[in-house]
């Protein structure tokens, strides 16, 4: 069941064990999912679980988790080695990592550690500083594979093509269902249906499908609303294959646009054009956001904007699909060729009641950026 073929893995193997030479890293704890999927091709949801990867200097790598993944890391990767910590009552598998690590002889190693992850709560990552604190020095090495990650290899462009493709086909499923009397149900049975039916996955997060009052929303909520003949619907969603996902955002209009609806649109478009703009090498990810807001601004909609203009996109899983980098004021990271990024322009005009967004996934490449999205960005207007 592995998505990738063993160079591919032992390409990014050695990636990772640069880097952890270049900071002088005896091994490296990698809790975050998406980091264990890209260098081994685990995939689960168990680390809602304590759950750990250790791979030392030498390439030696060991995985430590409970005995209902103890399969599922047989299935899915190339991991040889796997440790299972036994859950039952004031079960410590903090200390059954430790156990793990001596036998790696790493007494008194320097060891990377990913804190910044969904994949190590507080709790675990409090056991687990309590453990290894007096048994190794423990660095914080959360950046290192993900900055590893942005940079997509050949074959992990094409799995990104392929979910640009299914998220097109939900789209193009979904939008004949946009009409007064509609359920929001059906819409989003429409969405993810056709993704899933067409061999896609689960995304890492619900998609937004929200209407009437509830387009201004950016994240998903219960409950579920039936169009009017004079509406706004805000749709995120994204395609995923091998759990890679290719975001895209639209807000449809049912019926007529208000002026407003029009004018929104317009600040919104302008802004993705400038967006395009510096979306690519020599440019950074800060610079990418300024340019968004200094459009929206000059459209007096600084206080309607969102503090970020989107997100580098890949692999990822729960609790959310956004990854890292993010596109916020300040930030030097460099736009570099081969990063899948999502970019969004998103109005939530709370004084008017009305939204308006537009986004779509691009590749950066040496010059323009390539939108992995057909989807047209003209105005989405359905008949009331």
């Amino acid at each position: 069941m592995l998505h990738f073929v063993p160079d591919e893995f032992q390409t990014r193997k050695e990636a990772l064990m640069a880097g952890m030479a270049e900071r002088k890293l005896d091994a490296i704890l990698l809790f975050a999912q998406e980091s264990m999927y890209w260098l081994t091709g685990y995939d689960t949801f168990g680390f809602c679980f304590f759950q750990c990867l250790a791979l030392k200097a030498d390439g030696e790598m060991r995985l430590l988790t409970r005995s209902a993944d103890l399969r599922q890391a047989r299935a899915t990767s190339n991991i040889e080695t796997v440790v299972v910590w036994r859950h039952r009552l004031n079960a410590d598998p903090a200390m059954d990592l430790r156990d793990m690590l001596d036998d790696m002889e790493l007494l008194g190693a320097r060891i990377g550690v990913e804190w910044a992850t969904h994949g190590l709560t507080a709790a675990n990552g409090r056991a687990v500083e309590q453990r290894l604190g007096s048994f190794a020095t423990l660095i914080d090495a959360s950046d290192l594979v993900p900055l590893l990650r942005m940079i997509k290899s050949p074959a992990e462009i094409a799995y990104m093509r392929e979910a640009a493709d299914l998220a097109d086909r939900a789209f193009e499923a979904t939008l004949p269902l946009v009409r007064p009397g509609v359920n929001e149900a059906a819409i989003l049975h429409a969405l993810q249906g056709t993704i899933l039916a067409e061999g896609g996955d689960y995304p890492a997060n619900p998609f937004v499908v929200g209407s009437g009052p509830y387009a201004l929303l950016s994240r998903y909520t219960s409950g579920r609303r039936t169009l009017e003949a004079q509406d706004q619907l805000t749709l995120e969603w994204a395609g995923v294959k091998a759990q890679y996902h290719v975001p895209s955002m639209r807000t449809i209009i049912i019926g007529k646009p208000t002026q407003r609806h029009e004018e929104l649109y317009a600040a919104t478009r302008e802004a993705l054009t400038a967006a395009e703009e510096v979306l690519r090498p020599d440019h950074t990810f800060g610079e990418v956001f300024d340019v968004h807001a200094a459009v929206l601004e000059a459209h007096d909609l600084a206080r309607h904007r969102l503090s970020t203009a989107g997100y580098a996109v890949g692999a990822r899983f729960a609790p959310t699909w956004m990854d890292r980098p993010m596109f916020v004021t300040g930030s030097t990271r460099p736009i570099l060729p081969n990063m899948t990024v999502f970019v969004h322009m998103v109005i939530m005009d709370s004084d008017s009641g009305t939204a308006m967004s537009i986004g779509r996934t691009y590749l950066t490449t040496t010059t323009d950026p390539e939108p992995l999205s057909r989807l047209p960005l003209d105005l989405m207007v359905v008949e009331g």
